[in-house]
């Protein structure tokens, strides 16, 4: 396995793990949420979400959904570089007013990082890993 693909797969599998906590615990997500509402929190955002969105774009080639995966390696690499721009402020407002929609409204985020982090694995786990259907 490429170690690109072994990043994009890590990566995937961690976006997951935070979906899944965060449907049990909402809190947690703004727990993990904090140390980013700070310039260099911002910085290291926009370079996890470029080592993500860079992997996930090289890893399309050997992944089951190749152009899906480039698409969202730019879009996600877009999103890194225009995070920093969006500046500590706006960010703090954006998180507290996610927050004040309830843990309902935390959970179904959650929920949705969960499925892409679930989508992801599946897409770009190594084929010894894949479920082997009848087409395979």
């Amino acid at each position: 396995m490429r170690r690109v693909a072994l990043v994009a797969l890590t990566l995937s599998i961690v976006i997951a793990v935070v979906g899944a906590v965060g449907i049990v615990v909402p809190t947690f997500l703004l727990a993990i949420s904090r140390p980013f509402l700070t310039p260099a929190g911002l910085y290291a955002a926009a370079a996890l979400r470029l080592v993500l969105g860079t992997a996930l774009f090289m890893a399309a080639p050997t992944s089951r959904a190749p152009k899906a995966l480039r698409i969202l390696g730019v879009i996600i690499i877009v999103a890194g570089l225009v995070t920093p721009l969006i500046g500590v402020e706006r960010a703090r407002t954006i998180v507290e007013w996610w927050a004040a929609h309830g843990s309902a409204f935390m959970r179904a985020w959650a929920g949705v990082a969960l499925a892409f982090g679930l989508f992801l694995v599946y897409v770009t786990a190594p084929r010894a890993l894949r479920p082997r259907g009848r087409w395979q």
